[in-house]
């Protein structure tokens, strides 16, 4: 794990820089992602569908039950996409004990707060986000969390960038999002915003 400052040097990064800043959540302030795909490959594996590791990254910042249908019409099976995303995210909570913060980002998200507008915005549900942030002692620091219950469009369109810029009261250009997955940076370019990909300044 390295340190805020370089992570400030590695990626000429200065919040100062901007109006409002921008924090998906799983896999950005939450280093989430290999439970989320333990209760992926469980759950999916009920349905006799295997769930390869590299599908699992690239659909990041999807919701679950768009996963579920995706899956489904791949292996030609009807199944209830909420009630298979419910058991997933059962599973995902089961296993939230272990959770860990991405300490590097977590750290830019307490310097900022109270200096300028911080938000997460996540293709996550509400229930699942609320919980991680609570778990790793962040849920104090972000008034305004726009999850997957709040837009209509999902990463990679840019509508959760934009509903989080809206609720802060800031222009997009003046935004910085931190992500981690592909669709995420896609949806943040989409909404004229700079981005920090921490995956190539987190390790």
């Amino acid at each position: 794990m390295i340190s805020v400052k370089e992570l400030d040097r590695t990626n000429s990064f200065s919040a100062e820089e901007f109006a409002g800043l921008i924090f998906d959540c799983d896999g950005t302030l939450t280093d989430s992602m290999p439970l989320h795909y333990e209760a992926w490959r469980t759950t999916m594996a009920r349905y006799g569908i295997a769930f390869a590791e590299e599908q699992f990254y690239a659909l990041g910042g999807i919701p679950s039950f768009e996963i579920v249908r995706l899956l489904a019409a791949e292996h030609s099976l009807e199944l209830n996409s909420q009630l298979v995303a419910e058991q997933k995210e059962n599973h995902f909570i089961s296993l939230m004990d272990s959770l860990q913060p991405i300490e590097a980002v977590c750290e830019i998200a307490r310097r900022s707060f109270q200096k300028r507008p911080i938000s997460v915005a996540s293709g996550g549900t509400r229930e699942l986000i609320h919980a991680q942030l609570e778990r790793v002692s962040l849920k104090q620091y972000f008034e305004i969390v726009v999850c997957a219950e709040d837009t209509e469009k999902h990463k990679p369109h840019p509508d959760v960038f934009l509903e989080a810029a809206r609720r802060m009261k800031i222009a997009p250009q003046d935004c910085c999002v931190f992500e981690d997955s592909p669709l995420g940076i896609e949806a943040a370019r989409r909404a004229g915003m700079c981005f920090v990909d921490i995956r190539y300044v987190v390790s």
